[in-house]
């Protein structure tokens, strides 16, 4: 038995986005989102998400980039001056490696967000993080403890495999090293995200692919990626969207990509492949 879950990160990141995502859902094979709870486009993909229902929405912990959602004074070792979170990981992991972020301030941010979707009525189907900023201890056992404070039992591993990451991915060339690198940074934590799901209950799909296409899932790449599915669920993550002006300006490395991965979302030949191995398109809803 194969089941899975075709997941979009960064709902709520633009409207382009947004669109994206809805498109992808309705018109092709993607089945889940995570959302920003503060994406600059929160109030949009909230009324997509609403217009929807068949789309499991969870959300996408914001650690990295972009305004915190609790006040500023409530986390003064998380934010900046204008209540900025770290710019990227490499910041936010030199900051925790040191101390110098309390973990206090981290669950107050991770709780600001998961109440700002649920007081937009969202039903919450599990959590993942921006970036894989749950891959670090730390983080991962703040968002374990805030997660059962919300009665959420579902996280991404985002731990890949990396035989088939690379049987996979070797054909899409530029910006293989990198993913590859980082997937294989986030496979020697793999021992402690499992240690601590286990303390906080939390659980998740059999099997992670993804990353190491993050911003390549072309159709052939999705198709490659469905064709050799293990047994199991398993869960892919993708990145669609629109490339629009909005997206552009934002400055965001992943912009025609976004295209390029709704496109292959799209596909005829996604789909097709999907049915030809029997295949059972889910949600985190369904992971029990």
């Amino acid at each position: 038995m194969k089941d899975l879950i075709l997941n979009a990160d960064d709902f709520g990141y633009t409207r382009g986005v947004n669109e994206g995502i809805v498109r992808a859902h309705r018109e092709g094979i993607l089945t889940s989102a995570t959302l920003m709870a503060n994406g600059p486009a929160f109030d949009d993909a909230v009324e997509q998400a609403r217009a929807n229902p068949k789309l499991g929405v969870g959300c996408h912990l914001v650690l990295t980039g972009g305004l915190s959602v609790a006040p500023r004074e409530e986390i003064p070792s998380l934010t900046d001056r204008e209540g900025r979170l770290p710019r990227s990981l490499g910041a936010l992991v030199a900051r925790l490696s040191i101390g110098s972020v309390r973990t206090k301030d981290i669950e107050t941010e991770l709780r600001a967000q998961l109440e700002r979707i649920r007081r937009a009525g969202i039903e919450l189907t599990h959590v993942d993080t921006h970036k894989h900023t749950h891959v670090h201890p730390r983080v991962m056992a703040a968002i374990g403890r805030v997660a059962q404070e919300f009665g959420i039992t579902r996280v991404r591993n985002p731990v890949e495999n990396l035989r088939d990451s690379w049987r996979t991915a070797r054909s899409e060339h530029a910006g293989l090293v990198g993913n590859m690198a980082a997937s294989t940074s986030v496979r020697a934590v793999g021992a402690w995200f499992k240690s601590i799901s286990r303390k906080y209950g939390l659980h998740s799909p059999d099997h992670f692919l993804g990353l190491a296409l993050t911003g390549r899932l072309s159709a052939d790449a999705l198709c490659r990626l469905i064709d050799t599915l293990p047994d199991g669920r398993t869960e892919i993550m993708s990145h669609p969207g629109v490339c629009d002006a909005e997206l552009v300006k934002s400055g965001s490395r992943l912009q025609q990509q976004r295209q390029m991965e709704l496109d292959g979302l799209l596909s005829a030949e996604a789909s097709h492949a999907v049915e030809a191995k029997g295949i059972r398109l889910i949600s985190y809803r369904e992971l029990n």
